[in-house]
């Protein structure tokens, strides 16, 4: 793939949990330099998910940004007029991207950043202790919970846009 795709090519993005489908969803690829991979996606989630700190419902646009070697991605989301909700983040293995699908292992560890960067907030934290992932795999536990630390450093420091760059 090209540095800049933006082609209109279409392809699937696979959530993986605990070894199984979570969700598949379309999304537009619109670039892959080899290291990372972004794609532009409305909501896939049925109905609208009310968190409590932010709403995810349809019409809302994802521009998502996956790596090759780093234990996270981060998703832009805007409302159907395009103003920034957020930024959600999810801890995940590196993605594996190949005949059309974008596959990443959710890790359980997410973390949410608002519009404006003043409220930062780590998610999840109780499901990655009761999945056992420490014992199953403790080097993938490790770098579970560095990414965390590094996703929540920049969001505080320098903003999510650091990476993006």
């Amino acid at each position: 793939m090209s540095a800049n795709s933006g082609d209109g090519t279409v392809v699937e993005v696979v959530l993986l949990k605990a070894g199984r489908t979570k969700i598949r969803y379309p999304a537009e690829l619109l670039a892959d330099d080899g290291s990372r991979v972004t794609v532009r996606a409305e909501w896939a989630g049925e109905g609208a998910r009310d968190f409590g700190f932010v709403r995810f419902e349809p019409g809302d646009v994802f521009t998502e940004w996956y790596w090759r070697d780093r234990w996270y991605a981060v998703k832009a989301v805007r409302g159907p007029s395009g103003v920034l909700k957020g930024w959600y983040c999810d801890v995940t293995r590196p993605a594996g991207f190949s005949g059309g699908e974008l596959v990443v292992e959710d890790l359980d560890l997410d973390l949410w950043v608002s519009a404006d960067g003043r409220e930062v907030l780590r998610l999840d934290e109780d499901e990655f202790a009761a999945s056992g992932l420490r014992e199953r795999d403790p080097e993938a536990a490790r770098n579970a919970e560095a990414a965390l630390d590094k996703l929540e450093r920049l969001a505080r420091e320098d903003g999510l846009g650091s990476l993006l760059a």
